[in-house]
């Protein structure tokens, strides 16, 4: 059996929130009451994916926003946000306010690159700036500073009776330590760890320097901490796609087991001309996974994690997954609820 990793301090999950396009109603209450269920059994953190012009969820702040008023403890974090469908100052004011009404919960993840199928929908979304538009790591520093509260203008003071500031308002006090970057390439990961940004770890990466999933995902933390002023105590969280099946019924373990097996073939080897790798899903009971996060060199290096939940379960599903989670995969890596 593999030596243990360090054992496991913060369990996180991550959610899609799919909904029905003719009523979307019910599939973002249930992704409000999944990140509840999480805080009652535990969990550390819950996190949201951001979509747009899909089924899921397209606005991860206001989503989060609402989940704030749910609960009262459990981290709140998006996974991630592409800053190339934003304005960094609106989206600084957006997570400030939302870090307030949590009571300073709030875990923003961002990435950067031109929104996907983007001359498709440059028309709708930059109508006279699309070839203007800056979509390098410029865009995150811009979100850092005033999230930071460097200036967002030059006037701050009394205008007839209205009074202004110079800083994005409400200013949200260590947001900016929260802030995360999702990365999948060793260039990603050099830039997080040098703007002193926490790095969240793909489930999908740039097969660069190897086509092993690990150990890119390994070279990637590593490059990430070698470039932070804090190195080894640098905050990661590692993404992974887990499955455990302790409580599943036999219907709910072979469906799981068809959604591993249509995935499998892009784990085998890089897609596309960007050689896109994906790991694996890890399904079975908990004490299999364990064994197998137990012996996986990314996880080998970290103490937080956040397991993604499948894209196209119902609710019952992530219920018995988020428990068994919670209840025996946690535990058999070393971690405790949290209250």
């Amino acid at each position: 059996m593999p030596l243990p990793s360090q054992p496991l301090r913060s369990l996180g999950f991550l959610t899609i929130g799919l909904f029905d396009g003719s009523d979307p109603g019910p599939g973002h209450r249930s992704t409000l009451d999944v990140i509840e269920l999480g805080e009652r059994l535990g969990f550390d953190s819950a996190w949201v994916r951001h979509r747009h012009l899909q089924y899921g969820i397209s606005s991860p702040v206001a989503v989060l926003a609402a989940a704030t008023q749910r609960t009262s403890r459990i981290q709140l974090g998006t996974a991630v946000i592409p800053l190339g469908w934003e304005n960094p100052l609106r989206l600084a004011e957006d997570l400030a306010t939302v870090d307030i009404l949590s009571g300073g919960r709030l875990n923003p993840g961002v990435s950067v690159g031109p929104p996907i199928h983007f001359d498709r929908v440059k028309d709708a979304l930059y109508p006279d700036t699309a070839d203007a538009e800056d979509f390098s790591y410029t865009r995150v520093r811009r979100l850092l500073d005033l999230v930071r509260g460097e200036p967002a203008s030059d006037f701050a003071g009394t205008e007839g009776i209205e009074a202004y500031a110079d800083r994005v308002q409400p200013h949200a006090a260590g947001l900016s330590e929260r802030l995360w970057y999702g990365g999948a390439s060793l260039r990603s990961a050099e830039w997080a760890g040098a703007n002193g940004m926490n790095l969240l770890t793909s489930s999908v990466v740039k097969a660069e320097e190897s086509e092993d999933f690990a150990e890119i995902q390994l070279s990637h933390i590593r490059t990430f901490r070698a470039h932070h002023p804090e190195g080894e105590r640098a905050r990661v969280s590692q993404g992974l796609v887990v499955i455990p099946t302790d409580s599943a019924t036999p219907e709910q373990r072979a469906r799981y087991e068809a959604y591993a097996e249509g995935r499998r073939a892009r784990t085998t080897a890089p897609q596309g001309p960007a050689r896109m790798l994906f790991a694996p899903d890890l399904v079975g009971t908990s004490q299999e996974i364990a064994d197998r996060l137990h012996a996986h060199a990314a996880f080998r290096e970290v103490d937080e994690v956040a397991f993604a939940l499948p894209f196209s379960f119902a609710h019952e599903d992530y219920v018995q997954i988020l428990t068994d989670m919670a209840t025996v995969l946690g535990p058999a890596l070393g971690w405790r609820p949290a209250g």
